[in-house]
């Protein structure tokens, strides 16, 4: 490790279960081979690259698709499955350098719920992560709340990843250039589309204004909507809830990481909207390099004491590490 960089913390640090992959007849996206053994590693390659790029500790989270798009039983079963794996391996690899968010059975909402806090009190978990819709319903429908309550109890944050749009959406706005461009339904645009509205209406169902304290978090410097905060209240026009405006609870309810964005513009505004307290690290490894994103943060021309709240102090308090 590099003495003078502060401590390092990346929360959104991607593997692999084999177990809960062989239940879908293809990834979202076609991923290079070298991707695909990076994911299945908790180990040599993994702690050396973390050691390259002078990351101290990654927080887990099952890269995409997840339990989101499984029936509801078998959802359950994986859910529990997948992460009593992580949390031994954890135990037995490295756990002085390791840190889980956990899979949740979605489409059981109250099994969610009761997974979450299963693995907050006994595996020692610091959150949980979702991957996109859940089988085409968005988290801010009524029916998943009982997960946001039992988050909100435990005082622990879920992070709201990209997947891939429904079929119809991929339909009507992807196709004709996916053949040439399929990273565009993913993460070049589909990811972002996708993940900033349901964001947006976990603000504008009520969502928050019945769990005010619930922490949620988005990646790759808040999937653009920093850069609309204004323009969205202005055309709302009036307050969303209990006289606040959306720019309001969105500061209030969300945290921002620098997963796969290492922008220097990105950071700039969503420091300016957010301030620097609420902004995370993370690389989104293995599709980004440790490196690169630690170089990066020190290269900004940030003061030494908001490089230490982004890197990891920051992650400290939110995941209570």
């Amino acid at each position: 490790m590099l003495a003078q960089r502060p401590f390092t913390i990346a929360i959104e640090e991607h593997y692999n279960d084999p177990e809960l992959v062989a239940h879908f007849t293809g990834l979202d996206l076609l991923r290079p081979p070298e991707v695909e053994r990076k994911l299945l590693d908790l180990g040599e390659v993994r702690l050396r690259e973390m050691d390259e790029g002078a990351v101290d500790i990654q927080v887990l989270s099952h890269a995409g698709p997840t339990t989101q798009k499984l029936a509801p039983d078998v959802a359950v079963r994986m859910a529990r499955l997948t992460n009593d794996r992580l949390a031994k391996s954890i135990f037995f690899m490295a756990r002085d350098r390791f840190a889980g968010f956990a899979v949740l059975p979605t489409p059981a909402p109250e099994a969610a719920a009761d997974e979450l806090e299963r693995c907050v009190t006994e595996l020692g978990f610091k959150g949980a992560v979702v991957n996109g819709l859940t089988n085409g319903k968005f988290l801010d429908e009524r029916q998943f709340w009982p997960i946001f309550a039992r988050a909100e109890a435990l005082d622990v944050p879920i992070y709201l990843h990209p997947a891939l749009p429904s079929p119809d959406v991929e339909k009507i706005y992807y196709d004709g250039i996916t053949d040439k461009f399929p990273e565009f339904r993913g993460p070049v645009w589909g990811f972002t589309a996708e993940t900033v509205t349901q964001a947006m209406r976990m603000v504008l169902s009520g969502a928050l204004a019945e769990y005010p304290k619930l922490q949620l978090i988005l990646g790759h410097l808040g999937e653009a909507l920093p850069f609309m905060l204004w323009r969205i209240d202005d055309l709302l026009a009036r307050p969303v809830s209990d006289g606040m405006t959306f720019s309001e609870i969105f500061r209030r309810n969300f945290h921002l990481t620098t997963s796969g964005n290492f922008s220097d513009t990105a950071l700039a505004c969503s420091i300016a909207e957010m301030g620097v307290d609420r902004i995370l690290f993370s690389v989104d490894w293995p599709f980004a390099s440790n490196k690169a994103g630690t170089d990066w943060v020190m290269r900004t021309s940030l003061s030494d004491a908001d490089k230490a709240r982004i890197l990891g102090e920051n992650a400290r308090k939110l995941l209570k590490m």
